[in-house]
């Protein structure tokens, strides 16, 4: 059984390679044998060319020019097979660098775009942080302005932000709400501005020193500034 299989594979073969003996050439193929013969084949004193050289002193294998530093083969023959245009080569070329080049403008744009996100998250984080430490020292403030307000047998803070809100308290009337209202309309780094205004003055204390001073003189001679960047 298995020899009767490779005898007809055998058999199979050798009937490709005689259709492909016998197979009619097409003008290219025969066309391009003629033509790569002739390209093997070394010039012979028949070509008028090459026996001019030789009686000018050149001999096979030399290479050109007076001095020897020419060429030694023949400049090769490229054959043009397609069917484009003289141009087309150079068009696609030119077509696959405009590709490139928008590629890597699409890259340089996307990067860009990302690092201003980020530069913009940044910037975000930044401010929210600034915002929790405002936050954070109004609420200083407003602690240290009540306990020193107390101590000055202040019952009622000059304004009702001034102090910290207690966490359960009774209703208040409209009239307190309109007023809330009111304070509510500044910003909390404005709060923060005229409270610690308010503490330097009336009580020569500054939150960020955490100290009370003496009288507005010793406040002034001893305390960096009115903000925090002051005490950076």
């Amino acid at each position: 059984m298995l020899r009767r299989v490779k005898e007809a594979l055998q058999k199979e073969e050798k009937q490709k390679e005689a259709n492909e003996r016998n197979r009619q050439k097409s003008v290219k193929e025969e066309e391009k044998e003629r033509r790569d013969l002739v390209l093997k084949s070394a010039l012979g004193n028949e070509n008028k060319g090459f026996a001019l050289l030789q009686k000018m002193g050149y001999k096979s294998g030399q290479a050109l020019g007076k001095s020897g530093e020419g060429i030694v083969e023949p400049i090769p023959l490229n054959i043009k097979t397609g069917r484009s245009g003289l141009g087309h080569e150079e068009f696609k070329k030119r077509k696959a660098e405009e590709k490139l080049e928008n590629y890597r403008q699409k890259l340089h744009m996307k990067k860009q775009a990302n690092e201003q996100a980020a530069d913009q998250f940044r910037v975000r984080f930044k401010n929210k942080q600034e915002e929790r430490k405002i936050e954070g020292d109004l609420r200083k403030s407003q602690r240290a302005c009540q306990q020193l307000d107390m101590q000055k047998d202040i019952d009622v803070p000059k304004e009702t932000w001034y102090w910290l809100e207690p966490e359960e308290e009774d209703k208040k009337d409209e009239e307190d709400k309109d007023d809330e209202c009111t304070s509510s309309d500044l910003s909390v780094s404005e709060k923060l501005q005229l409270l610690t205004a308010y503490l330097r003055e009336e009580h020569f204390y500054c939150i960020w020193c955490g100290t009370t001073y003496e009288d507005s003189e010793d406040l002034s001679s001893n305390c960096p500034g009115d903000s925090a960047a002051d005490h950076d």
